[in-house]
């Protein structure tokens, strides 16, 4: 990627990173409450910075950059531009964790009890999709097993809802499905950041591998690709890191698909050179995001999720009419 276009990106995620750390609920950084309180009692100022502020701010660069990197490489993985990290099951598989979480009353237990129910969940859906798909899953093959664990999981989702053992416990499952940073702490980000970290970094290994793949299976076995073990990487570095995402913060959809986009005139349309600026494409957009949210003071706080669609769904439509008109 150019140096000019990556230098932006770096620059606006510290900025974003920045403004997310003193952004109030509707206000901005500068109103009386918070100074007042900084100058006031440093105690209570401390423990709002660390326990709120900086939890949020930091779970939001991460799940940003997991979505954006998990993105670029299921584009390059399947050769397909509206692919997302979704198509493989795993943020229904985690946000179905949840749901089952939220229907049998565990989450008042720990803090920490949705967040494992979601990862348990996305490591099923990923142990189901190599059981339905097998470990020589052709491309085709992977889609339509990704498909199905999706389907199974939204299912189950809504079979929950519909079962749900009264209205609030409905209202829980459909809020936390919308995706949100809100009332994130520190133990979230102890829990999940490790594992997108852990994922994240396997994805940025498979550079090369993505390179020669987008010339064909047949060049990259030439040029000593060993695609199995490609496929099987990348799913589960994608199922890691994007489990870990979703478990602590919701479904947040359209990241993963916009992120790549952004990027990709300025990486040479190599998957390779696409995968960190598509990271940090990934976490400007949602830290942006986690501003409009926390900005827009009409009520109750918007969730992250429906500020992602109302951008992303307009974006699919514009890239879906470029497909159709040769454009990519």
């Amino acid at each position: 990627m150019r140096r000019g276009p990556f230098h932006i990106l770096i620059v606006s995620v510290g900025a974003l990173f920045l403004v997310s750390l003193l952004v109030t609920r509707g206000l901005t950084a500068f109103d009386s409450a918070w100074w007042t309180m900084l100058v006031f009692e440093p105690g209570l100022a401390e423990t709002v910075f660390l326990e709120i502020r900086m939890p949020r701010a930091v779970l939001g660069l991460a799940v940003g950059f997991s979505l954006g990197i998990g993105g670029a490489i299921m584009q390059g993985l399947l050769r397909n531009p509206l692919a997302d990290p979704g198509i493989i099951g795993t943020s229904g598989g985690a946000a179905l964790g949840a749901v089952v979480v939220f229907y049998f009353g565990f989450a008042g237990a720990s803090p920490l009890a949705l967040p494992i129910g979601g990862l348990a969940g996305a490591a099923v859906s990923l142990v189901l999709l190599f059981v339905i798909a097998g470990w020589a899953a052709s491309t085709l093959t992977l889609i339509l097993a990704g498909i199905a664990v999706a389907a199974l999981s939204g299912a189950l989702t809504s079979l929950a809802l519909n079962l749900a053992p009264s209205p609030f416990a409905a209202f829980e499952i459909v809020s936390w499905t919308m995706g949100s940073l809100t009332d994130r702490s520190l133990d979230h980000i102890w829990l999940a950041l490790p594992l997108m970290a852990i994922g994240s970094g396997l994805l940025l290994t498979l550079g090369r591998s993505l390179d020669a793949l987008s010339l064909g299976e047949d060049t990259a076995v030439t040029l000593g690709v060993d695609i199995r073990r490609t496929r099987f990487l990348a799913v589960s570095g994608v199922a890691l890191s994007v489990g870990a995402a979703v478990s602590v913060t919701g479904v947040i959809g359209f990241i993963g698909l916009v992120a790549p986009h952004l990027v990709r005139r300025y990486s040479g349309q190599s998957p390779g050179a696409t995968l960190l600026p598509s990271g940090l494409a990934g976490a400007t957009l949602l830290l942006a995001a986690d501003i409009v949210v926390r900005l827009v003071s009409i009520g109750p706080e918007l969730k992250l999720g429906v500020i992602t669609a109302l951008v992303g769904a307009p974006f699919l439509l514009h890239l879906i009419s470029r497909t159709r008109a040769g454009g990519l």
